[in-house]
């Protein structure tokens, strides 16, 4: 968007993940996903700190299946679990 400057630049990333990932188990924001390789299925994240937590109420945001960087920037309390799409393979970056 227009005028709205980004709060952060990742200073982490996380590569090729394509597979249910806890990025960072504590507080911290995922700023940009890049899908890598397309899916068949749209990607999630989800404020949650173990792979049991991608459930409708922790989810942040969708990360659709065609190829490109995709802006996040949703602060999570418990934690960033990535889960990929299927077919997807993922990279993101956090603080």
């Amino acid at each position: 968007m227009p005028g709205i400057q980004p709060t952060a630049w990742g200073t982490l990333t996380a590569r090729n993940i394509t597979a249910a990932t806890v990025i960072k188990a504590e507080p911290g924001v995922p700023l940009i996903a890049q899908v890598i390789v397309a899916g068949t299925t749209a990607g999630a994240i989800y404020d949650a700190s173990s792979i049991s937590g991608n459930v409708v109420a922790n989810q942040v945001a969708v990360i659709p299946e065609t190829v490109g960087a995709y802006r996040i920037e949703m602060p999570c309390a418990a934690g960033i679990l990535i889960v990929p799409g299927t077919g997807q393979t993922l990279a993101v970056s956090y603080a």
